[in-house]
């Protein structure tokens, strides 16, 4: 059982640690301190019940529709391109006032200067299901990865898909709250302006590796 725990854990670990649009989501809202508990909440949980679909053995029923994952490709590149955007935008048009992140002072006010949070809890989680769900990688890598992994374990499947949700959980919450010890190369306009511009490279270059099999497959 430990052994079908460690390896669920390890691989999911693997999938979920790299640079995506769903992480630098995540390390911008941790490093912004806003609404960290609910989009890592948001994370934590999708990646559960992907990984509960992929364990039960959906994976399959899924291959045998493949239209489903050509209209989740599109719909993905499109908000991923439309995210950028908002990144660029950002980047090239700041508004408001730079984001300090000290740790002891209150949300509403730091060093004297007034915080400017732009993003709300309820487009904050939005976007987070959206990152997640319409990322045709995501059901690669949960629902048919670590579904087919998981058959391997026979009677332990359940036990390593508890491993691999494990591994979520604790990347998400790690990089949610982790972030805001970055906060201290963050805390000028130009810094901030860095790393949307970084995010919207980022986001638009996930949108064209999502279309790009359609038109070299």
């Amino acid at each position: 059982m430990l052994s079908s725990l460690a390896a669920g854990f390890g691989l999911g670990l693997s999938l979920i640690v790299a640079i995506g649009a769903q992480n630098l989501f995540v390390l911008r809202q941790g490093v912004r301190r806003e609404h960290v508990l609910s989009v890592v909440a948001v994370c934590a949980v999708s990646d559960a019940v992907l990984i509960a679909l992929g364990v039960s053995g959906i994976g399959a029923v899924v291959t045998a529709v493949p239209w489903l994952l050509d209209v989740v490709r599109w719909a993905g590149a499109a908000f991923l391109v439309g995210y950028g955007m908002l990144a660029a935008r950002r980047a090239l048009r700041p508004t408001g006032a730079a984001l300090h992140v000290e740790t002891e002072a209150p949300p509403a006010e730091r060093g004297g200067r007034t915080m400017v949070a732009t993003t709300t809890r309820t487009a904050a989680v939005l976007t987070c299901l959206a990152l997640t769900w319409l990322n045709p990688h995501v059901y690669l890598d949960t629902v048919f990865l670590l579904g087919s992994v998981a058959a391997t374990h026979g009677a332990e499947r359940g036990v390593f898909g508890v491993g691999a949700a494990a591994a979520s959980l604790v990347w998400f919450a790690a990089l949610g709250y982790g972030a805001r010890f970055l906060g201290r190369w963050l805390d000028s306009p130009g810094a901030w302006r860095v790393l949307d511009g970084v995010i919207a490279l980022v986001m638009w270059g996930l949108a064209f590796s999502l279309v790009l099999p359609v038109f070299t497959g």
